[in-house]
């Protein structure tokens, strides 16, 4: 049952943050889909699933990467999205200080560029250095970067925090910057 939630929970991810018209799904501006809409297309587009399991991919996904609305008759990805949508999430002050994971072969153009969001719409950050090590050894040995959050903050750049505790901002410039 383990590979069939992980296997669905890429495909929602793949339909409700890339590609939603793989499967003909059409996004609010705010990234939410109809639930019962979702469940006949991936059905229709040869993903079998059905509001138990759904239930389940959102309830039991370790990164908590999906949530529904307060109906239950919506669902959307909390974050990572590269098509255009506006997640309405209140700016708010970060933390003092963020995390961030990545690998050694990044490094030279991160120390360069900073974080930028390459194909989504924002840089995501942790608080928590297990997170952002996870993260950053999805591609090899991890790199902990830390950002000094707060004072950008106070410098006027804008922070968002998504349902699931992923910390959102546009850019971060090098000069914010530390390796742990």
């Amino acid at each position: 049952m383990e590979k069939k939630l992980a296997k669905l929970s890429k495909f929602m991810s793949l339909v409700l943050r890339h590609q939603p018209e793989t499967i003909g799904l059409k996004l609010d501006a705010e990234g939410w889909a109809d639930v019962t809409d979702i469940l006949a297309r991936m059905n229709q587009h040869g993903t079998q699933c059905d509001l138990l399991l759904l239930e389940q991919v959102v309830t039991t996904n370790d990164k908590q990467r999906f949530a529904f609305n307060a109906d239950r008759t919506k669902i959307r990805a909390n974050q990572g999205h590269s098509v255009a949508i506006d997640l309405a999430l209140p700016p708010q002050a970060p933390p003092e200080i963020l995390l961030h994971g990545t690998v050694a072969k990044f490094l030279d153009s991160i120390l360069a560029q900073g974080l930028l969001p390459g194909s989504r719409q924002h840089v995501h950050l942790s608080t928590d250095e297990a997170v952002a090590r996870s993260v950053g050894a999805r591609r090899g040995l991890a790199v902990i970067l830390r950002v000094r959050a707060g004072d950008m903050h106070r410098a006027g750049h804008e922070f968002s925090c998504s349902e699931n505790g992923v910390w959102l901002t546009a850019h971060v410039p090098v000069k914010y910057l530390e390796e742990q």
